[in-house]
């Protein structure tokens, strides 16, 4: 993915095979409606720049019989966020020959969410490999309250044979 790779052009640098960890005390990120400044006290852990954020209003078929948000449909916020970032980039991150699959995901749930709540998704570039990548991920509240935090990594592979390939781009 082109602007995976060029990840120090848009919201933060990337190191080549390692780990982001670019301290930004002002970066600005994409909201899918408008830009927003972040502030350094809204950083993820260990600093890394928020590249996605995506506002996200609950609907009450969120709800459980405790009437919170089923845990079940944070998967499904995270899921809808990176879809929304990828398309977002302009690169071309699914093709005919190669697809991102899921090899891992990390889900810390902190709080219940609560109806109404607005919420949003923020995710952070942890990792970028030969052929993974590790976002990061939240899920917080107006007040900057994390409801839910971890991680994912996805790896590209050749349709045919599943078998990892290269990051497009």
């Amino acid at each position: 993915i082109e602007s995976v790779h060029d990840l120090e052009s848009g919201t933060c640098a990337a190191a080549e095979k390692g780990q982001i960890r670019q301290k930004n005390r002002n970066t600005e990120i994409s909201d899918m409606t408008e830009t927003t400044h972040i502030d350094a006290d809204q950083q993820p852990e260990d600093d890394l720049p928020i590249i996605f954020r995506m506002p996200l209003e609950l609907r009450w078929r969120d709800l459980d019989a405790f009437n919170h948000v089923n845990n079940a449909n944070f998967m499904t916020f995270l899921e809808e966020a990176r879809i929304r970032w990828f398309e977002s980039t302009g690169a071309q991150w699914i093709s005919e020959q190669i697809i991102p699959l899921l090899a891992a995901v990390r889900m810390n749930y902190r709080l219940p969410i609560p109806y109404p709540t607005p919420i949003y998704v923020e995710l952070f570039a942890e990792r970028i490999g030969n052929t993974s990548l590790t976002l990061g991920h939240r899920i917080v509240g107006d007040s900057d309250r994390v409801y839910a935090d971890g991680n994912v990594v996805m790896v590209w592979v050749d349709r045919r044979d599943g078998r990892p390939v290269a990051l497009p781009g």
